[in-house]
């Protein structure tokens, strides 16, 4: 397979020279709230767009934000996001920066925003950033439709999972 660029969109060549889309692995990672899957069981994920004022991106690309108390609102028909930290740049002046904390504007469309709405206001769910990444030079918020996790909860998850990987390691050992 080749790679290329074709109308401002990364197209992948396959052997039989038809081209497709390239896969959803091919972003980077800029930041990502890693508490995240631990307090929150995660039900279903959309990849929303950002509107961000230049400095905003300048500091993104440089790895400067912090996601550990972000979360997402529903206002006047609108995605919201609240308390993400994007860390002044640099080489901005205090004039043409931006604030650290506002609320950003996320794009979605407009029948997935009325879907999420309904279901964090009947379901009681929370809407949780996920990670942030580039994809074709736009900045993107994979965002988590969750349940908070109680006490009880975490325990059986991380049992769960210590579990499942003593089960892998046993498998690994006897098959080598």
């Amino acid at each position: 397979m080749s790679a290329a660029n074709v109308g401002g969109r990364k197209m992948v060549m396959q052997r039989d020279g038809s081209p497709t889309r390239a896969s959803s692995s091919d972003h980077s990672i800029v930041a990502s709230n890693r508490r995240a899957r631990r307090n929150y069981e995660v039900l279903d994920t959309f990849e929303c767009g950002m509107v961000l004022r230049g400095s905003e991106v300048k500091s993104l690309r440089a790895g400067g934000a912090q996601m550990s108390d972000a979360y997402a609102r529903v206002r006047d028909d609108e995605m919201w996001l609240m308390g993400l930290h994007i860390a002044p740049w640099t080489h901005a002046s205090a004039a043409m920066g931006h604030e650290v904390e506002r609320p950003r504007k996320l794009l979605m469309h407009r029948a997935e925003i009325n879907r999420l709405r309904a279901r964090t206001e009947q379901d009681r769910l929370q809407l949780i950033p996920l990670e942030i990444y580039f994809r074709d030079g736009r900045a993107k918020l994979e965002l988590a439709l969750a349940r908070g996790r109680r006490l009880y909860d975490k325990r059986q998850a991380i049992r769960k999972r210590e579990t499942d990987r003593e089960a892998q390691r046993a498998l690994r050992d006897r098959s080598a």
